[in-house]
Formats: C-alpha cells, structure tokens, sequence
C-alpha cells in the first residue's frame, strides 16, 4: 500500500494507537483473576516506539506512567545481551525495582511488535505492568516494614523470557508460581497481562497492514515531536524561577526520627527540572524508593501543571529532568529495600506540588492525605481452605483549592484512576464483613476559607482463625499542609478492635496476629485548608453542620459562627461580635498535635 503521511493520516494514527492502549487495558481487566486488577486496577498498558519511548498509555495507576519506558528499554537492552536476538511470540518479564521501577510485587511484561512476524523488523514494544499480590518474600502480600534488604521481600525475577515464540516458558512459571502463597491469583494475572500484550500485537500489525509500516513508524515518531512542542509551549505560560519543598517523613524507618525531605524546582523556558540532591542516604528499611519510581512521582505533578488533559506519551516529559543521586533515599540500589517505596514516592510528588502551589494557584490545592494507606489482610478462609491476601490502597482527604473544597474520599494521587475494592467484592472473595463505611468526619479535615475534604473510616470484621494484619502509613504525624492561612488536616491511622474494645492503635505493624471477630478500622486523614477559616461564607458553614461534617461548637470555634442547633439557622448579630473578636487573635488554626517545636514547618501553625 503507497504510504500516506499526511497530518490527518499520522493524527488518525495516534489516536489508534491510543486506542490499543486502552483495549490492552480491558483485556486485562476482563481476564484477571485478582480484585486488585479487576477492581482496584492496579496496573498499566502500554505500546512504546522501537526505542522505548511510550507513545500510548491507557489509563492505569499514574504512578505507572513514569516507568513503563523505563521496564521497555531495560528489558530489551538485557534481552538482546543475554538472548542476541529476540523473536516473534517472545515476551519478557522481570520485576528488577531498581531498573524497571516500584517494587517486587509490580512485574512487567514487554513484547517486540515485528512485522509480519518478521525478526528484525520492530514496530515497536506492548508493555504491562501491574501488582501481583504475593510474590514472596517474608510477608504475605510481599511488602511491609519489617525488611533490611531486598532478599526479605519476595522474588526476585531477572530479565527473562515468559513465553517462548508463542509457547510458555513453563519452567519460569513454575518457579514463579512455587513462590508465592496465591500462586493460582499470580499466574492468572500475569497470563492477563500477557494476553493485553498479544491483543497489542495483533492490532498494530493491522494497523501497518492497513497504513504502511513506514508511515507507522512516521506516526510514532509524529506523536512523540509534536507533544514535546506542546510541553515547551506550556511550559514557557508557567512562572520561571525556582522554587522548594520541604517536608518530613513521620520517621526513617530505622529510629523513630522523623526524615527531612526535600525538593527544588526549576522552571525555565524549555525545561523543569526537580532536584532531589539535598536528601538522606537511602535507609536499611523498605521506604526507599528507586529513580524510575521517583521521576513517575514528579512527571505525575509535571502533567498536572503542563496540562492535565493530554493523552499521555513521552515527548511530553522530554523537558523534564529529574536530578536524585545514587544511593539517597530517592534513588535506592541494590540491597536496599523498596517494598513500601508508594510512601516516599508520594513524598517526592508532594514536595513539588508543595513548591509550586503558591505560584499556580489556579492549578494545585493544598496538602491531601498522601498516604496510600494500604493494609494486607492475610490468613486462610475457613470457606475454602485456601490462602488469601486482601490487599488496596484507600482513599482520603484532598486539600482544599483557591476556590472550593477538597474533595472527600479520593484516593492518594499517586493512585490516582485506582479504586478501593467494593464491599461486595470484599466479603464475597475474603473472609470479612465490612461493618462500616463512611466519611472520616470524627477526626475532622483541614479548615480554611475552603476547607480540606474527609478521608475515610472503613471496619473490616474478620472471621477467619488463622489471620495476619501488616500496615505501614505515613502522614500519621505530620498532617496535610494548609496554604494561605488554612488549617493543617488531620492524619492517618489504624484501629485493631478486639472484644468491642479498642485494642491497638498503629501506623507501621508487621504480621500482627488477628484473633476471629477482630476489626481492622482503616482511619485516613482529611486534606489542608486554603485560607482563613474566618473568610469561610457563614453559609457553607452552615451547610456543613445541616450535613454533619461539622459541629455547632467547630462552627463557633474555628468558623466564629453561631448556628442555633435547634433550628438550623445562623444568629448573624453574634457572628458579626465573635468573627471581630476572634480576627484580633493571632492564631486561627491549633498546631500539629504530638509534635516538637523544632519538627513545626513554617506556616503549618
């Protein structure tokens, strides 16, 4: 077929690539047998150029944005080494944290697109990657922070081939499936991903069928060039300087010291660049986080301010650069443990988003919730005698924007498009009874002119006799930031109930022994405000005591405004007296709680 390459034809194409990406996507979906991927979709699909560029990306967990080029080009460059050449029907896999990103539980998979099946005629690499939920390790579900060294925290898988020109490479499987507590959950899920990549390879070799493979190759090449002239252009609408966050981690993972973090931004014309040289060396405890993980934190707050709108590919991060030196806590190698690595990558997302919301207002709110705030629970299920890992992150508090609230019960950005698993899906497929759902309005949010959204309070019952619970939280200390006056939120933590008693609370536990009929009562915490609380319109005060996000005496003593519970209505003659009164006060917002004066940032009192 004559190749047309006119702009319409390569524009034709992007958008069909795009749309491979996302059937890759329900492929998935539809042929997991894990709730963390049907349900919670806690992983990525992705078609990259012959390089490794990603040109398409469905829409997954957008810390997974960052690092699917990453897992294509290290993949490939290790299976040309080891192999010399690759072959139609191959598919590699491999889980290496520090050079395909995040930790041993998210494996992916690459296959090499040839056409017609011709060896050496690459199109381009399908790309997978998603949580299995056990792949070893000393603890079930294979993460938590109990570990030193990579070793503890599962298997780890090299770059190798899981099929075979077209045929499984069964002895691969039956080392990976003898290593996991799940092995049924693990091998459906990777055969998903597996079948996302075959679709992947169908649908672009028809694609070249229909267009010319040279025009293809043209549209890639089209999709990448013109979405890095875009990002400059963007970028060169954005206020040029350099700007810094500043934060902690509630602690190190070794001592109980919190961990100073911190990040420095620089925009220029045709280039952002965040700078995380000012930081710890990585620790002996598993938050450390590798680079690709960290360069998918900061692309996932660069896309927010470019624009957040755009079908993602790799021009668009052609600008960005991101600077962690080997061997910091952002930039880990090689024993160092990385299982809980979401809790630090969050932290590097948050510390540019913390840098720039003074600056782009319009575009960013303040602190949310942060923490993925993940629990395994883990044990035998009397129903079936068999072994089962409930693993999710949940949602939270988001902070509070210029001009409205934050919304309630999202989960943390790092998460982004990944869901909570439904309460039907829970008690059907784990042995738990979800006793409570609801909006964390017991601890509260951030106040402000706009206050911060609520998390969540969410009580699993348990009634199986052989159970474990492992947890690992940040932000249980250090609440969401509040900009502009605003309040701090609220933070996050866990609840064990046992006997109707509150038996144990926790932010970090490992293996915790659940006793049947204990409840596991996930608490998160609610986002920043933004501004002076007595700025807030008396009305929307009003309307959050009516709706019981509030009390009268909050109403009072943050808001100075007085609503007669009985009737529901404002005496605006003592508002006016107390909103005066309360405006010659210094202090609109009470400090942290359990904090030392020299841990307090500037403007969080």
């Amino acid at each position: 077929m004559r190749d047309r390459r006119d702009v319409f034809t390569l524009e034709i194409l992007s958008n069909a690539l795009n749309s491979i990406a996302e059937e890759m996507f329900w492929t998935a979906i539809r042929t997991a047998k894990s709730s963390i991927f049907y349900e919670t979709l806690d992983f990525s699909t992705a078609i990259t150029r012959w390089d490794g560029d990603t040109v398409a990306q469905a829409v997954g967990i957008p810390l997974f944005i960052g690092v699917m080029d990453f897992a294509a080009k290290h993949m490939m460059r290790e299976a040309e080494e080891i192999y010399g050449s690759l072959h139609p029907g191959d598919i590699l896999i491999s889980n290496d944290p520090y050079k395909t990103g995040t930790h041993l539980n998210d494996v992916a998979l690459a296959m090499p697109i040839f056409y017609k099946d011709r060896p050496g005629d690459l199109l381009g690499i399908a790309v997978a990657k998603g949580h299995i939920n056990d792949i070893g390790g000393m603890n079930p579900g294979s993460w938590g922070p109990g570990s030193t060294e990579i070793f503890q925290e599962g298997l780890y898988i090299p770059v190798v081939k899981y099929y075979v020109r077209g045929e499984r490479n069964t002895d691969v499987i039956r080392m990976i499936k003898a290593n996991s507590r799940v092995p049924d959950y693990i091998f459906g899920d990777l055969e998903a991903l597996a079948a996302a990549l075959r679709l992947a390879y169908k649908r672009v070799n028809e694609l070249a069928e229909k267009y010319g493979a040279e025009t293809l190759r043209e549209a890639m090449d089209h999709v990448i060039n013109a979405s890095e002239k875009l990002a400059k252009k963007r970028l060169q609408e954005l206020p040029q300087g350099s700007y810094i966050g500043e934060d902690f981690l509630d602690d190190s993972g070794e001592t109980d010291e919190p961990l100073r973090v911190r990040v420095k931004v620089s925009i220029g014309d045709c280039k952002f660049v965040a700078d995380f040289s000012d930081n710890p060396p990585a620790v002996r405890a598993p938050i450390n986080t590798t680079y690709p993980a960290t360069v998918a934190a900061v692309r996932i707050v660069y896309m927010a301010v470019v624009d957040p709108h755009l079908p993602y590919n790799n021009g668009l991060v052609k600008p960005l650069e991101v600077v962690a030196p080997k061997g910091t806590i952002f930039n880990a190698e090689k024993p160092y443990p990385v299982s809980v690595y979401w809790e630090t990558l969050t932290y590097a997302a948050d510390l540019v988003w913390k840098a720039l919301t003074p600056v782009l207002k319009d575009r960013l709110t303040a602190g949310h919730f942060l923490s993925v705030v993940a629990e395994t629970i883990a044990g035998v299920d009397p129903r079936t005698n068999e072994y089962f890992v409930l693993v999710e992150p949940n949602p939270g508090g988001w902070g509070a924007g210029h001009d409205r609230d934050g919304e309630n019960a999202l989960v943390s950005f790092a998460d982004g498009e990944t869901y909570a698993t439904s309460i039907e899906v829970a008690e059907r497929r784990f042995p738990v009874i979800v006793d409570r759902y609801e909006l964390n309005t017991e601890d509260g949010t951030g106040h402000g002119k706009y206050r911060g959204g609520f998390g969540i309070i969410k009580d699993y019952r348990l009634y199986s006799t052989e159970a474990s619970f492992t947890t690992a939280i940040n932000r249980a200390r250090f609440p969401p930031w509040g900009i502009e006056g605003g309040c701090h939120g609220t933070t996050n933590y866990m609840v064990i109930i046992r006997q109707g008693k509150e038996y144990m609370r926790v932010r970090k536990i490992v293996n915790f022994k659940l006793e049947e009929g204990d409840i596991v009562s996930i608490r998160s915490g609610g986002g920043g405000g933004w501004g002076d609380p007595l700025d807030r319109d008396p009305v929307l005060v009003l309307w959050d005591v009516v709706n019981e996000y509030i009390t009268p005496e909050t109403a009072r003593k943050v808001y100075g405004v007085v609503v007669d519970p009985e009737t529901r209505t404002i005496n605006w003659q003592e508002t006016r007296k107390l909103r005066q009164k309360m405006r010659r006060q210094e202090r609109r917002c009470p400090p942290p709680e359990g904090l030392r004066e020299k841990y307090l940032l500037k403007g969080e009192d």
